[in-house]
């Protein structure tokens, strides 16, 4: 068994999952869409949009899709386990670039490097890097 995320977004997960990839989490590596290779499309404002995607690198997999219905993400987030505290700024400032920092990275009083962000696309990051 293996719990793995997934995303909804209403029209923008393409430019998430490329905004992703910028950052350096991994990459695209299956996707299916509305109107293509007999996929349906349940409205034509839908037509070409990700009916499904596969999003993976070191350490990361998720899936994630377009939804015109769906609901703002909130209640969850993404929590990125590091042990690089110079690759876990790195990362944070790239998912944090037009989104919103809730926390800044800083030492907490467990010991370890934490922050945690919004990201543009409404995502939210958790990142803690082990003393």
């Amino acid at each position: 068994m293996q719990l793995s995320n997934y995303l909804f977004f209403t029209t923008s997960c393409e430019q998430a999952l490329t905004f992703y990839a910028q950052c350096g989490l991994g990459k695209i590596s299956d996707v299916a869409r509305f109107g293509v290779d007999g996929m349906p499309v349940p409205n034509e404002s839908m037509r070409g949009k990700i009916m499904h995607a596969r999003f993976e690198g070191p350490g990361v997999l998720f899936f994630a899709s377009d939804n015109d219905d769906a609901e703002p993400m909130r209640g969850s987030a993404h929590i990125l386990q590091m042990n690089d505290k110079q690759l876990t700024k790195q990362l944070f400032d790239k998912l944090a670039d037009n989104g919103v920092v809730t926390t800044p990275l800083a030492t907490q009083v467990w010991g370890d490097y934490y922050g945690k962000l919004t990201d543009q696309f409404g995502v939210q990051w958790m990142f803690n890097c082990s003393a």
